[in-house]
Order: structure tokens, then C-alpha cells, then sequence
């Protein structure tokens, strides 16, 4: 360990973000294909219903503490990914959104209530053909990422969790 200069005493080791797991900010569900298996916090109806699809296939990935949930309906692509990610820090909770919804690409995201980050529809962000919806309040984030245009469908979907999840 390094000494403090002012000090002399030890100074504690600087730390890389700590989330689920170990996980890098980044991190997007890695969830096979196959079956149906149940998210925790949503009910599929519930996602067919918003997100305007039918769910052929759903996953979770217990790697993140609050499982990812994963659905896909026909196209090869998942549908919707929901990923809510717990950090040491706001500074690291504010990380994941940024990642997700880029402030220079996206419109402010203001719900529910105490939570905030982005959105922006389908094509906005280079790399996704489809909407997100990322919010953070103090060292949470929730990410949703949706194969549809708009992004009121993920937000929807986002609320839905908190919600569920009492956040």
C-alpha cells in the first residue's frame, strides 16, 4: 500500500467500480435461448402486453444481483433486455446509465420520481437499432433496452420493475 503525502499513513488502494459481481458497467445479460423461465420481478404477459410483442422465450442471468431478465419474440434479437445493476456509488450507478443512454444522444429521463438519466428512440444511439430507457437513483441503475422504436415502451417496462422491486 502507498503512503499518503500529507500523512505518511497508508492510503487506501484505489478501487475499480465494484458491481454485480465483478461485472464492467457494460455488461449485457448473457441468457440462451431456450424455453421460458420466469423473471422475478416481471410478469411476461406484462412485457408482451407493453413492449407490443409476443414472448417466445424468456431468461434470466443470475450473474447481476437483481437477476437480468431477457425476452425474444421472432427475430433472432432479444426483444427487451431489463437490467438493473447495483454499484458502491451513484458515481458508478450514473456510470451504467451513461453507458446505456449516452447524454450527448439522448432526451432526459425524469421517471419515476427521484430517479433520472435517458432515453432516445430506436437508431438514436450508433450500434442499436432499438430504444432505451436507463435511470439511476442513488446507486442504482435500471436499464431497459427494447427492439421497438419507441422509447415509452421501455419506460413503461423500467417503472414496472422499480416498482416491483420497491427501489
Amino acid at each position: 500500500m502507498a503512503c499518503s503525502p500529507d500523512t505518511g499513513e497508508e492510503a487506501a488502494p484505489t478501487l475499480a467500480p465494484t458491481f454485480d459481481s465483478g461485472l464492467p458497467a457494460d455488461a449485457l445479460p448473457e441468457v440462451p435461448r431456450e424455453g421460458i423461465t420466469d423473471c422475478p420481478y416481471l410478469d411476461t404477459q406484462f412485457v408482451a402486453e407493453s413492449n407490443g410483442q409476443k414472448v417466445t422465450a424468456a431468461g434470466t442471468d443470475t450473474r447481476f444481483d437483481t437477476p437480468a431478465c431477457v425476452y425474444w419474440s421472432y427475430p433472432e434479437e432479444p426483444q427487451l433486455q431489463v437490467i438493473v445493476r447495483h454499484s458502491a456509488t451513484p458515481e458508478e450507478a450514473r456510470a451504467v446509465v451513461d453507458w446505456a443512454a449516452p447524454v450527448d444522444l439522448t432526451d432526459p429521463a425524469e421517471e419515476p420520481t427521484g430517479w433520472s438519466g435517458g432515453r432516445a428512440g430506436g437508431g438514436v444511439i450508433p450500434g442499436r437499432s432499438g430504444a432505451v430507457y436507463a435511470v439511476a437513483k442513488d446507486s442504482t441503475a435500471v436499464v431497459v433496452l427494447t427492439n421497438q422504436k419507441e422509447s415509452v415502451k421501455a419506460q413503461l417496462i423500467a417503472e414496472k420493475s422499480i416498482a416491483n422491486l420497491g427501489l
